[in-house]
């Protein structure tokens, strides 16, 4: 059970790397949508979090492991998921049309950034450092919310991304402990 949830933890990392080199491989023949590796990262996380669910805390290189895998999980596959949740969150279910991608710039880096921050601070046993990468990125953006649809991009993405970091600590702590 280990391995199968280091290969899922694996799979849900290196998801959006590959959707990422596949169309550059291809001459840009192949082209994957934003949410499909989304839609890998999902499932293999869930995988890895049941059968991290039916195993005995791992040591050794298995314990290196999943805490590299689960920094990795967290910070390359959050970016297809806040995208996935702003595509949701853009519908516009009354007609009125959909708005544009948003004031925020920057925002992948610092969402990789502070996924990273947020796995870290989780894996290390001190989630207290969760709030402390909140209230920074807060801070740091806080002059730039006052523009149309900036304070709703923030904390959508705020929101799915700490929330997917969470999720893939919570599969490896419960591989750890």
């Amino acid at each position: 059970m280990v391995v199968l949830a280091l290969i899922a933890l694996a799979m849900a990392a290196a998801a959006p790397a590959v959707a990422a080199v596949l169309p550059k491989l291809g001459g840009g023949h192949i082209q994957i949508p934003e949410w499909a590796s989304a839609t890998v990262s999902l499932p293999a996380l869930g995988v890895a979090a049941l059968a991290a669910a039916r195993t005995m805390p791992v040591t050794g290189f298995a314990l290196g492991a999943t805490l590299v895998l689960c920094v990795l999980a967290a910070a390359t596959a959050g970016a297809p998921i806040v995208l996935a949740t702003f595509k949701i969150a853009r519908r516009q279910p009354d007609g009125s049309p959909a708005p544009n991608a948003g004031p925020l710039r920057g925002g992948r880096v610092i969402g990789v950034l502070e996924r990273v921050a947020v796995a870290v601070s989780i894996l290390a046993g001190w989630p207290e450092g969760i709030a402390i990468v909140l209230a920074v990125k807060g801070l740091a953006r806080y002059p730039e919310l006052r523009e149309p649809h900036a304070s709703e991009q923030f904390i959508i993405g705020t929101f799915a991304s700490v929330l997917w970091a969470i999720a893939v600590c919570g599969t490896g702590k419960a591989l750890i402990t």
